[in-house]
């Protein structure tokens, strides 16, 4: 009958862990017989049968060995994932077996067994135990990956043979989704050698190796590079149109909070070339160390991300006001894990619009500087609840403005946005009337003669912000994630993006900038055509775009048409030349506002509309107090229409 190994060998992996002990433990008895009948050849020059001259050597070796396997744990190692640990173990072991095995036959003799056996034997038995083992891993790990069709594994390079790399490709060993076939390094020295068996090329290789090796991933393994040399080479690497994935953050490996083998999505912001400017830890201090500091909207994209940076330069407490207490909750617990223990933050569920609420927070707790982010922002829905747009936006800041004032707040810093400039939607003609609110207000009380009692205004204006909620780049990825289609309102709509790390770093510097009355305009650099910024999110997923000249593409880009009050361009000034501060991304605009008397005539006589749930009438006053609003929409609020 016609023997099958394979067949046999395809069994291993699926014996119980006994069948496999014993499987160990037969194979090091025929390692020790071997090795006794070898060491005899070698010393004398001719085999002899071990039944007549070699059975007390190898009785020896038996009940010498097998104790002191038992004792090194030789048995209980899982032969699949064998290596340097478990050979050192094995050496170990040996070394003690020959201890005793050379102390008996070389030091103390035994009859009819030449000394120099002592020492020739556990050399072999060493060679034989840990080259069996090397081959059973080969084997068991061939067999465990024959389980996975090739069509399934993807192939791979390593950007990056530094530490980083090395441990990624011996993380790695195991992995049956994904084959690396080698590393990529800029580094002249490395090109041309090997690490763990993988060759190391150069980057101009990368095309030929695509094609050679079928590669359709590159993961980036460069943790600590400078961000403009990680850019740079990022750019360089989506001009192949393959995947491209990266491993985590040394100091989230380090915290045990990610493995080295959990890849991370690129993220859209190293293709931005934008240079980030170490912020000025004087300016990051100045209105926050050993202070009393309120965040508002303190659970939302900006108000936790301006609460993480403010919580690293100790202020004396952080009131985190949220009317979510989901939102709360979650940025409450974060803040809790890193803070000093002599900081104490405090979670207060409140809106912008109760004004008792707001009063009572600011008067118990004096706050030094208020940063104000609660708002409504998204364009559509904030364009079909106008009226709760109006009282949250822009009443909300107004009053809240006024109990900053008259409970001697020293600063309040008001996140605005571009869209408030010559404003074509509910949200930004909301954000507008608020900076116009701060600007008469700030007038109004710095021509008092209170020289003590003066509280910066300040407004920060800036554009979209990386991944925030409601941003393009999450929706994208989960587009990308489900197939496609991706959706884009329009294929010339344009936007100014920053992270938001660095926009709450550059809110905090501008604070501690401000004379009052000061409208800040953050350096965006240039804007970003979104259907390009789509294009690059797929190219770096390893898909290609699908449309007339590729119709055999993976993913499509659906034009979908502007939302209400959605504008193809954003701007960031109403005025010319803006003036520059001591910080080079930070600018100052002087830009025009409305006397505070005219202004709060005018807000008055909204909140009576508003009362009265006039959308029209409501809409007319909006235009005529925020002058350079130009609705593009007609959406009513139909939340608060009348009934018939």
């Amino acid at each position: 009958m016609f023997f099958d190994l394979q067949k046999l060998l395809n069994t291993i992996p699926s014996q119980p862990r006994s069948v496999k002990t014993l499987f160990g433990i037969s194979i090091d008895f025929a390692c020790s017989i071997f090795s006794v009948w070898v060491a005899y050849y070698l010393r004398l020059g001719n085999f002899i049968s071990l039944s007549e001259r070699g059975l007390t050597a190898l009785i020896l070796s038996i009940s010498i060995s097998y104790p002191i396997f038992y004792f090194f744990g030789l048995y209980k190692t899982i032969f699949r994932y064998s290596g340097i640990n478990s050979l050192l173990t094995v050496s170990r072991a040996i070394f003690s077996y020959s201890l005793f095995y050379t102390l008996l036959i070389s030091f103390i003799g035994i009859k009819g067994i030449p000394r120099t056996l002592g020492i020739i034997q556990p050399l072999l038995l060493l060679v034989l135990i840990c080259a069996w083992r090397l081959l059973a891993r080969y084997i068991l790990r061939k067999l465990n990956n024959d389980h996975y069709a090739k069509d399934d594994v993807v192939n791979a390079l390593v950007y990056g043979s530094g530490k980083a790399g090395r441990q990624l490709v011996r993380a790695m060993q195991e992995n049956t989704d994904i084959s690396l076939k080698g590393f990529i390094d800029d580094d002249l020295s490395q090109q041309g050698c090997r690490i763990d068996g993988k060759l190391i090329y150069s980057p101009n290789d990368i095309s030929k190796l695509i094609l050679k090796k079928d590669i359709s991933l590159i993961l980036l393994a460069l943790p600590s590079i400078p961000k403009k040399q990680r850019t740079k080479i990022i750019r360089n690497l989506t001009k192949h149109k393959i995947a491209i994935r990266s491993i985590p953050e040394i100091s989230e490996i380090a915290k045990g909070e990610r493995l080295i083998t959990e890849f991370v999505d690129l993220d859209i912001d190293d293709l931005l070339d934008r240079v980030e400017v170490e912020p000025f830890q004087s300016l990051m201090k100045k209105n926050i160390f050993d202070k009393t500091i309120l965040v508002t909207g303190s659970g939302g994209s900006i108000g936790s991300e301006l609460c993480r940076q403010i919580i690293r330069f100790k202020p004396r407490k952080l009131l985190l006001v949220e009317i979510s207490e989901y939102a709360l909750y979650t940025i409450h617990y974060e803040l809790e894990q890193i803070k000093s223990s002599e900081i104490e933050i405090l979670p207060l569920i409140g809106s912008v619009q109760d004004k008792r609420r707001m009063e009572e927070i600011i008067s118990i707790w004096k706050p030094a500087t208020i940063y104000h982010a609660a708002a409504y922002k998204h364009v559509p829905i904030v364009e079909y609840n106008l009226i709760e747009g109006l009282k949250n936006n822009a009443l909300g800041t107004f009053e809240l403005a006024k109990l900053a004032y008259i409970n001697k707040v020293s600063n309040f810093v008001f996140i605005s946005t571009d869209k408030a400039v010559r404003p074509t939607n509910i949200m930004g003609a909301t954000k507008r009337l608020a900076e116009l609110s701060l600007q008469a207000l700030n007038r109004k009380y710095h021509q008092s003669n209170i020289e003590n009692n003066k509280t910066k205004f300040s407004i920060v204006r800036f554009g979209n912000v990386l991944d925030s909620s409601g941003s393009v780049i999450p929706k994208f990825r989960d587009q990308i994630k489900k197939g496609g289609p991706l959706t884009l309102t329009h294929q010339e709509i344009t936007r100014y993006f920053m992270t938001i790390t660095e926009a709450a770093q550059l809110v905090i510097q501008a604070g501690a900038l401000a004379k009052g009355g000061d409208v800040f305009i953050l350096d965006m650099g240039q804007p970003i055509k979104i259907y390009d910024l789509a294009v690059r999110m797929v190219e770096l997923s390893g898909l290609s775009i699908k449309d007339k000249l590729n119709k055999k593409g993976d993913i499509e880009i659906q034009i979908t048409g502007l939302r209400p009050g959605e504008k193809l361009y954003e701007e960031l000034l109403l005025s010319s030349n803006p003036g520059k501060t001591k910080h080079p991304k930070i600018f100052r605009s002087e830009e025009p506002f409305i006397e505070y008397s005219k202004l709060e005539k005018e807000i008055n006589s909204l909140k009576e509309i508003i009362m009265e749930n006039d959308l029209e009438n409501i809409r007319k006053k909006l235009k005529k107090v925020v002058i350079d609003y130009y609705p593009n929409s007609k959406i009513v609020d139909h939340t608060f229409m009348k009934n018939d």
